[in-house]
């Protein structure tokens, strides 16, 4: 393993440090701050970001965290860093693009990734790499190049790499730019650009981010046989595609139904169209975006008979609506209230699903009969005039139980309350 640049003249944790952190390893990091201590060996500041980092570790990264000799960088590199999650996707995804450029001849089977930070998308990458270097390329095992800015973060990474026994690595310090234009050929550049700007705000146009891929595109492809970059899921995939014109495959990762990250693939090579993937834990719904216009969507009321569906938020994203409808035997209750309904129970679907109780309008009347009984729901609204919390205060409902209710509007224009329970 190797590194370009100068290297810092101490290690970045010190054993005195070391000890320290593992001997508060479970207190409270604001207390431990108060506190102080006495010691002039111990860097009390890093002993607390490993603390803070091993603590967020047992949550987002629980393989590293159950090595206790893995150093963690300060905290805003490990609150931006992947979880571990994310990063075995993106593993899979290198591997699958890796394979399908490989030639065999171990010739430019060169993986690189440009803005390595903490490193934790570079190792799961280089782990299912190391698979496909040794069934399609025998001894020769291609090169895995890491490539960081800030020195702290490059020796945090070799410490770790080395750890983890991935082995082949080269940690290079310097900027992923220059570098770039230093490569000769490469099978796939991975980029996460830093999504903030000068004063720490958070940023979300691919212009904005650096380094600037929109501007980098034609040299990124002329390097490399794909590049995946990830972005903020709060970025307007539409417009990034469009932009780059390149992209072939889009990835919209949820976790938890909370959607974590958005992958562009671009190809040097582009085929015709872009697949989309809407990825939520292991559930995968996957199309085929097209210019053409989608079907109309078939409409219905709601009854007692139908069973509920909520996509979940990597379809909400795409927006995908009349594709999923195309796909799974649901009809939409409203083209903008994104529910869908069937009269079965439908136990693929991708999202959330509730069997309806009850219809109810807002007539005072018609609620409560709707509700008698019911002092607990967990509120929520579809395309409706009022916010859920809103909505709660109305009916003088306290948040939580067993029992669902959807705001919503249908496909007349009317208001309408879905009294649900939870499949």
């Amino acid at each position: 393993m190797s590194c370009m640049g100068t290297t810092l003249p101490e290690p970045w944790l010190n054993e005195a440090t070391v000890e320290y952190a593992r001997r508060h390893a479970d207190d409270d990091v604001r207390q431990l701050a108060l506190q102080g201590t006495k010691s002039k060996e111990i860097n009390l500041q890093r002993a607390l970001d490993q603390i803070r980092g091993k603590q967020m570790a047992r949550r987002k990264l629980p393989t590293w965290a159950s090595n206790s000799d893995i150093w963690y960088p300060p905290h805003l590199s490990m609150e931006q860093c992947s979880s571990e999650q994310t990063a075995r996707y993106k593993g899979k995804l290198v591997g699958r693009l890796f394979s399908s450029s490989l030639s065999g001849d171990g010739i430019g089977n060169l993986f690189v990734d440009l803005t390595g930070g903490f490193g934790v998308d570079f190792a799961f990458i280089v782990s299912e790499l190391s698979t496909h270097f040794s069934s399609s390329l025998g001894e020769s095992r291609g090169r895995l190049l890491y490539v960081e800015q800030q020195p702290h973060l490059c020796e945090l990474a070799r410490h770790n790499f080395q750890l983890l026994g991935l082995e082949g690595v080269e940690v290079i310090q310097g900027d992923g730019t220059e570098y770039l234009h230093t490569l000769i050929q490469a099978r796939v550049i991975f980029l996460d650009p830093a999504r903030r700007d000068t004063q720490g705000a958070r940023t979300y146009a691919i212009s904005d981010c650096t380094p600037d891929v929109l501007a980098l595109r034609d040299k990124l492809l002329q390097k490399a046989d794909y590049v995946v970059v990830k972005l903020s899921p709060m970025l307007d995939w539409h417009q990034a595609v469009e932009q780059l014109q390149t992209v072939t495959e889009v990835h919209i990762l949820s976790v938890g139904n909370e959607c974590k990250e958005l992958l562009l693939v671009m190809k040097s090579q582009p085929s015709k169209g872009c697949k989309v993937f809407c990825v939520n834990d292991d559930t995968v719904f996957s199309y085929e975006q097209s210019c053409t216009p989608s079907l109309p969507s078939v409409l219905v009321s709601p009854s007692p008979r139908h069973w509920l569906y909520e996509p979940n938020a990597s379809i909400m994203k795409a927006g995908c609506f009349s594709e999923l409808a195309a796909e799974y035997p649901v009809c939409q209750l409203s083209v903008n209230t994104h529910l869908f309904l069937s009269e079965e129970n439908i136990s693929a679907f991708p999202g959330r699903k509730f069997q309806i109780i009850s219809v109810s309008s807002l007539n005072k009347r018609e609620l409560r009969t709707t509700l008698q009984g019911i002092d607990h729901a967990n509120v929520a609204v579809r395309n409706f005039p009022m916010s859920a919390d809103e909505l709660r205060r109305r009916l003088k409902l306290k948040d939580g139980g067993d029992t669902y209710l959807f705001g919503v509007t249908l496909n007349d224009g009317t208001h309408a309350l879905l009294l649900c329970s939870k499949v």
